[in-house]
């Protein structure tokens, strides 16, 4: 860019109906990972643009005839990330990592909710 910062360009490749975009809840996980190579990038020394792009290549499963080859609609999204909230998440790691005592599980945690939803299959399961 004009200022000389780096742009992050991440690639991502999907197949599926409609248009790309980055509003599902899931893909929340995309934006924390554009912050956090904006973040690595700037602890490196390195300046980066507060914008980053991604690059959704939606492959077209529509076409009559596959012949050995796959057509792509890519798009390219702007995303503006904001890192503030990763040095906290990195001590907070640090700090569960250094304890001798484990988490305690959370309703917002998808592992915890994945372990009980097994426990509770394994036991009726059982019966």
């Amino acid at each position: 860019n004009p200022e000389g910062e780096l742009s992050i360009v991440d690639y991502k490749a999907t197949s599926k109906d409609g248009e790309v975009s980055l509003d599902s809840e899931w893909q929340i996980g995309y934006k924390r990972q554009m912050e956090m190579y904006q973040w690595l990038f700037r602890k490196n020394d390195f300046k980066v643009s507060d914008v980053g792009y991604f690059v959704y290549a939606n492959g077209d499963a529509d076409k009559e005839a596959f012949d050995g080859k796959l057509e792509f609609d890519v798009k390219i999204i702007p995303y503006k990330g904001d890192d503030n909230w990763i040095q906290g998440a990195i001590k907070k790691i640090h700090s569960c990592l250094a304890s001798a005592e484990l988490p305690k599980p959370s309703s917002e945690c998808d592992y915890c909710a994945y372990r009980q939803a097994a426990i509770e299959a394994e036991m009726r399961s059982s019966d």
